[in-house]
């Protein structure tokens, strides 16, 4: 079966760009406004299979995106790993106990918690078009240890990074079991029914270039590596958001499949620094797509020229905000597929 998206993360250049947006499923869409409005809260909706499977399924229905984004959270690994998870409205995620002042080895590990995700994949799998590429994720281990080290988000991981800094042997044993359970996680996933995963990293951009060698590029090493020795089949999306000028060493060194570019990335540049023939993903910024009109169409053309040379699959610099105007999605849409590569 022709899958262009799948393809196209494996080396295949499309004549026809293929297309997915980061949180495609969420809050811009009034369909998904309503289920979480009857479902209640984010972690009730992200835990029932049945939900969670629809939330990933209403943008294919509604655009035909080429990729499904399975509908989840990276915060699921470190509730997996014992900490409790909590989504307060207008707060954000809240786990507990902070690692910064517990010890990890007193939390009691719950892989049992990530079951109904695996339920969530097979549902979707057995609903998706065949034509579409089934993405699952994860959090890489530096940005899901922000949370388990804080407790919560933070404009600049302060804490984690003085705490990286003050004990590396400490965090180093929080960025060991990340890695250990997002590699069983990503298996099951894949077990279950996705075709491509994307490691997440967030807040990869808030290092400096040793810190970002020891607590991006080595644990997502050792992820990609696991993850060739047990899936040798799964394609594999790295996106450490904010790497700028570290993304080539990111490239070579992880061993992903495709990298993804936010939207700071100059696609031109991209297009001469990292490996040839690379896949790339990206690079709209959310708010063009928010725009609308003629900046959309030129921020669009502007990506599909740099990156016409290599397998490219067209996709925003990070998560479509929830204010987009659907409208300016279908235009996006529209204008991607009257393009032919090279045209």
């Amino acid at each position: 079966m022709n899958k262009p998206l799948l393809a196209a993360l494996r080396g295949e250049r499309q004549a026809v760009l293929p297309v997915w947006l980061m949180r495609q499923a969420g809050r811009y869409l009034p369909e998904y406004r309503a289920l979480r409005a009857e479902k209640g809260g984010f972690l009730a909706l992200a835990t029932d299979p049945a939900a969670a499977a629809e939330v990933t399924l209403q943008p294919i229905r509604r655009f035909g995106f080429d990729g499904a984004i399975l509908f989840s959270d990276i915060l699921m690994v470190p509730w997996a790993l014992g900490q409790d998870l909590s989504f307060g409205a207008g707060e954000g995620p809240r786990l507990a106990p902070p690692l910064v002042d517990h010890a990890l080895a007193a939390l009691e590990r719950a892989p049992e918690r990530l079951e109904p995700v695996y339920e969530t994949v097979r549902r979707v799998a057995a609903g998706l078009p065949p034509e579409t590429t089934f993405l699952g994720f994860a959090g890489s281990p530096w940005t899901v240890a922000t949370y388990m080290v804080a407790g919560q988000g933070s404009k600049d991981q302060g804490e984690t990074r003085r705490f990286a800094y003050r004990d590396p042997s400490a965090f180093g044993a929080i960025i060991d079991a990340i890695v250990a359970m997002t590699v069983d996680y990503l298996v099951a996933q894949a077990d279950a029914g996705v075709e491509a995963v994307q490691l997440f990293d967030s807040w990869a951009g808030s290092l400096s270039p040793a810190q970002f060698e020891r607590w991006v590029i080595a644990p997502n090493a050792a992820i990609v590596a696991a993850l060739r020795a047990r899936r040798p089949d799964l394609t594999i999306i790295g996106f450490p958001k904010g790497a700028g000028g570290k993304l080539p060493a990111y490239a070579r060194e992880t061993g992903v499949d495709a990298i993804g570019l936010d939207e700071t990335v100059d696609p031109v540049w991209a297009d001469g620094a990292l490996p040839a023939d690379m896949p790339v993903q990206g690079n709209l910024d959310p708010l063009a797509l928010i725009a609308g009109a003629e900046e959309l169409d030129a921020a669009v053309d502007r990506i599909t020229a740099a990156l016409a040379g290599r397998p490219h699959v067209f996709n925003l610099g990070h998560g479509i905000l929830p204010d987009t105007p659907i409208a300016h999605v279908e235009r996006l849409l529209a204008r991607i597929r009257g393009r032919r590569e090279g045209a």
